[in-house]
Formats: C-alpha cells, structure tokens, sequence
C-alpha cells in the first residue's frame, strides 16, 4: 500500500492537502505550516527552521507503520475502539518523532501529526 499526500494549500499557520492510497484520492489532510523542508534538508537546517508543534515535517518518503500503541491516544475511546489504539506512525522523520496519522478538525491539533478528515 503506498500513502501519498499531495499539499496544496500551503497557509501561514497550516497546509491542506489530499491523502491517495494507491493513487487514489481519500480525504482531506491538514498539517502544519509548510516552512519549505525536505528529505535534504539537514539535521541543523530543521532544527534552526523548525517551530515545535507548528511545522510540518519534511516533504519526503517515510515507512509508515501501524504496530505502535500511542501513548496519547490509545486509551481514548474513539482510538480505542476503533484500532485498538494503534495508529498509523511516520519513522525515520528527521528531526521530528512520533509523527502520527491521526483525525482532527484544527491547526492547534496537528502538533506536528497529519490529520486526516
């Protein structure tokens, strides 16, 4: 299964953009701000340019997985019942962790996640 997200509303306090799974659209994602990063992009550049919860993480192609429980929303009932609280992760994303795939309606709830809706 391959995820592809297409950013195309890039704001000054977000980006909206469509989810494909296998080049098919999904939904809507919302992110945070765009500030221009990439797969390369270095370790210092991100550190120097990222804002902590505010900045969206690097364009690039990252193995999502979906064996680790999140801490923060695996005991909520939606998560819980819906995955058992396992959501989709983001790893090797340089310069951020914990990146998940996760649902929500406003900027303040990306802290760095993708939301999906």
């Amino acid at each position: 299964m391959k995820l592809k997200i297409d950013r195309t509303y890039k704001k000054e306090k977000y980006t909206i953009g469509s989810l494909y799974v296998d080049g098919v659209f999904f939904c809507n994602t919302l992110e945070d701000t765009d500030r221009g990063l990439d797969e390369s992009t270095t370790a210092l550049e991100i550190a120097d340019k990222k804002i902590a919860g505010q900045t969206a993480i690097p364009t690039g192609t990252y193995k999502v997985v979906l064996d680790i429980y999140s801490p923060k929303y695996g005991k909520r009932d939606y998560y819980k019942h819906f995955c058992g609280g396992y959501l989709p992760r983001l790893l090797n994303v340089k310069g951020f962790n914990g990146i998940l795939i996760h649902r929500g309606v406003h900027q303040d709830h990306t802290e760095g996640c993708i939301l999906v809706g």
